[in-house]
């Protein structure tokens, strides 16, 4: 029979908030040395700010720089961490219909200084981005075409900041990013995380009681702002005649093994609506979700279970 590993007795949970790529991060590793567990905490911050410059469409010397002002020019030769982290946001554009879309359009200032206007052919798009594999490069199609990772950044840099921390031997943590949640190991009394343990301002939702040890779950909330994009792109990706009607969602919860694929797959989930969202969750292994509704109805994957 398997031992299972607890933590020590005297384990205790040290916390630390800090502001990081715009959002809120709340830090917590278990240990018993203070000193040991504010210097883990500071690689974490340290990663996390790394992730923030490496993404970053503003730095005149980043990548994702690069490759936007080479928009319609050339293709750009990308290191092998951003090109991987596009492939993956592709993958998900594919699966989610466009739905979740890492492209966008920026205008370009004329020589007046007047911003241009897009050509009426101009199409913002996922398939727009052509990558070689061999060449490690990025090529966008069209002038005026962007990728940002507002999506799937925050994601993104929690997931490498929890591999930072298990490099260093921190066996239990919890990286609460803006509210989204990545966890890993046990509690100091040796108990699963629950979303409540780790993020104790989520104790009143209905589903707090669900663990997520070595889980991460991302929310997104419907502030009405995608009204746009729900009417002019997703009815054409679902399809309502087959019962899959865009419906009306407060919330939606994504619980993934990655932050990334959580955070990117909350937004899109809202866009296509409860039917469509929970039948599109079912056919992935190792993810699930919740889904409450403006009426406050609760709908779960087939992989969760809320207790009344």
């Amino acid at each position: 029979m398997l031992a299972v590993k607890t933590l020590p007795l005297k384990s205790i949970i040290f916390r630390r908030v800090v502001r990081l790529m715009g959002n809120q991060f709340e830090i917590s590793v278990v240990g018993i040395n203070p000193h040991w567990a504010d210097e883990r905490i500071d690689e974490a911050i340290a990663e996390i700010t790394r992730v923030e410059k490496l993404l970053s469409a503003f730095s005149d010397d980043s990548v994702v720089n690069n490759i936007n002002r080479n928009a319609g020019v050339k293709p750009v030769k990308t290191n092998a961490e951003i090109f991987r982290l596009i492939e993956r946001s592709l993958q998900i554009s594919e699966l989610t219909h466009g739905a979740f879309d890492i492209t966008y359009y920026s205008a370009d200032k004329d020589n007046s200084g007047v911003n241009s206007t897009p050509n009426k052919n101009t199409t913002i798009s996922y398939q727009n981005v052509v990558l070689d594999t061999k060449a490690q490069t990025v090529f966008l199609k069209e002038k005026g075409l962007r990728i940002g990772f507002a999506a799937n950044s925050k994601g993104y840099a929690a997931d490498r900041a929890k591999y930072i921390l298990q490099m260093q031997g921190v066996s239990s943590g919890v990286i609460n990013a803006g509210g989204d949640l990545l966890t890993w190991g046990l509690q100091p009394d040796n108990e699963p995380w629950t979303i409540a343990a780790a993020d104790p301002d989520q104790k009143t939702q209905p589903f707090a009681n669900i663990e997520i040890s070595n889980m991460a779950i991302a929310t997104s909330l419907n502030t009405g702002k995608y009204t746009a994009a729900i009417n002019k792109k997703c009815t054409d990706a679902v399809n309502t005649k087959n019962g899959f009607p865009v419906s009306e969602i407060k919330s939606v919860s994504i619980i993934s093994p990655s932050a990334e694929l959580a955070d990117a797959m909350a937004t899109p989930v809202i866009l296509i609506g409860v039917n469509a969202g929970l039948y599109l969750i079912n056919q992935l292994n190792q993810m699930a979700c919740v889904i409450i509704d403006d009426h406050d109805r609760i709908y779960t994957s087939k992989d969760v279970s809320i207790a009344n």
